[in-house]
């Protein structure tokens, strides 16, 4: 397969895919040519990659869970581990947005959105953080 070809099948852009073999994440064979041939192994990290950072697991996570997946005398429980500290990431991520979300509402409550110059939004955002 092509880069195009596989990165239909994978739904990525040919950019990441580029980008996923200078880093080291895939190693496609090489044609006469210089072009790039991908084999089916290569789309299926291609595609178990796009998942994982679908689910927001960083290259490096990814990285270790391409790893993990490779060793077959892997233990479940370091993939779980990892699994654990992104999920504890995403809590604090989430717990981060939803205060986020609180001091905006507010602002905007407070904000008539009318023809006067005074913005309670703005002077919230000129305002040192609490």
């Amino acid at each position: 397969m092509n880069i195009s070809e596989v990165g239909a099948r994978a739904g990525l852009p040919a950019k990441t895919i580029r980008y996923y073999e200078e880093i080291g994440l895939i190693h496609p064979q090489r044609g006469a040519n210089g072009y790039r041939h991908f084999r089916e192994t290569d789309l299926h990290k291609l595609a178990f990659i796009g998942r994982a950072r679908g689910l927001g697991f960083s290259i490096e996570d990814c990285r270790a869970l391409l790893a993990l997946y490779e060793d077959k005398a892997r233990a479940s429980a370091d993939v779980k581990a990892l699994a654990e500290r992104h999920l504890e990431q995403i809590a604090a991520k989430l717990s981060e947005l939803r205060a986020m979300q609180r001091v905006l509402s507010d602002l905007v409550g407070a904000c008539c959105g009318d023809a006067r110059p005074d913005c309670p939004i703005l002077s919230g955002l000129a305002s040192p953080a609490r």
